[in-house]
């Protein structure tokens, strides 16, 4: 049985009529507004956040243009994860803590490859940097490399 939110609302206002989604690696949370209470370690995949139309495009010009982080903005409430309580509820079972370490390299590594790439689509740009800059705030970022977000 599933129980969540099929709803998916603009993480600055809450508008039900999102036009944009980011993914995010789970310790991104902690940027978030009201993450206190949620313990990104339990986060199971992906943490994905939405924006409506208006929001979206002052999102943009503050990642493209103006090389802001939005992050702190945004509130959590409204972000789309799993937690994995929700796993061990459905499955009777205790799971390990995810090891996210893979997870966030492979998405810095994907977010790297975009802001190496002159043509990637608008999304995906604010994406990659959002996720390089998130993760550089976090001090994962430098973790193996020595890339800055915007070195292309």
């Amino acid at each position: 049985m599933y129980t969540g939110r099929t709803e998916q609302p603009c993480c600055l206002c809450g508008d039900s009529d999102p036009v944009a989604r980011l993914d995010l690696p789970p310790r991104a949370v902690t940027l978030m507004r009201n993450s206190d209470p949620i313990a990104w370690r339990d986060i199971v995949g992906e943490v994905s956040i939405h924006f409506c139309e208006s929001d979206w495009q002052l999102v943009r010009e503050l990642v493209l243009d103006i090389g802001v982080l939005p992050l702190s903005r945004c509130n959590v409430a409204y972000a789309s994860f799993s937690l994995r309580e929700d796993f061990e509820a459905l499955l009777n079972a205790t799971r390990d803590e995810p090891d996210q370490t893979e997870l966030e390299a492979r998405l810095l590594e994907r977010s790297r490859d975009v802001i190496d790439d002159p043509d990637a689509e608008p999304q995906a740009a604010v994406q990659a940097r959002v996720v390089v800059r998130a993760l550089d705030e976090l001090g994962v970022a430098d973790e193996g490399t020595t890339r800055s977000p915007d070195h292309a």
